[in-house]
């Protein structure tokens, strides 16, 4: 008799299926929130490369203190994440005639520069053997590396590593020097 009369009551179901429904909401809030700025960094990441690799690009030499303007420069881009811990590598690929490059000249902050004359994989098409003879193209690669750590999910998931690619050919020579 008491379970009829306690199924029938409908006194507080409201309050009851929010209970139950609130923190799901919530959580499904902040992940909204959260997703929107790991998405945000990662906008920022790839602006940051596409950037370093253009403003190299579009001169004929570059010298230690260039690279210097050129770091502080993209840095800002990262605003308003904090940008001191970010790694950038700006790298110049030589062609090797095989379709393929290797490392003529590479500076680096908050990282450690490729090894100049190494072998590097290029993407199809970038210096394609049938294009570019030996050293007679070459490419600005800049690489990004940015450990993004979210103010609310630090405590479950810690710092992600967002990393990202831009390639640019030199606008006003083969190749782009650089002169220390």
């Amino acid at each position: 008799m008491l379970t009829r009369r306690f199924l029938k009551e409908k006194k507080g179901l409201a309050a009851i299926e929010f209970a139950l429904i609130g923190p799901v909401l919530a959580t499904l809030l902040m992940g909204t929130i959260e997703l929107c700025e790991a998405l945000g960094a990662h906008q920022k990441v790839t602006m940051l490369a596409s950037s370093a690799a253009d403003l190299v690009a579009q001169t004929t030499s570059v010298s230690a203190s260039n690279m210097s303007d050129v770091f502080s420069a993209v840095s800002a881009i990262m605003y308003p994440y904090p940008s001191s811990n970010a790694q950038i590598i700006i790298s110049s690929i030589v062609s090797d005639g095989n379709g393929n490059g290797t490392v003529a000249w590479s500076q680096a902050q908050n990282g450690t520069p490729l090894t100049v004359n190494a072998a590097i994989a290029i993407p199809t098409g970038l210096m394609d053997k049938t294009q570019c003879a030996k050293g007679a193209c070459s490419v600005i690669l800049a690489t990004i590396t940015y450990p993004y750590t979210s103010p609310v999910s630090k405590m479950f998931i810690g710092t992600v590593n967002m990393t990202d690619y831009f390639y640019a050919r030199p606008r006003k020579s083969a190749t782009v020097s650089y002169t220390g």
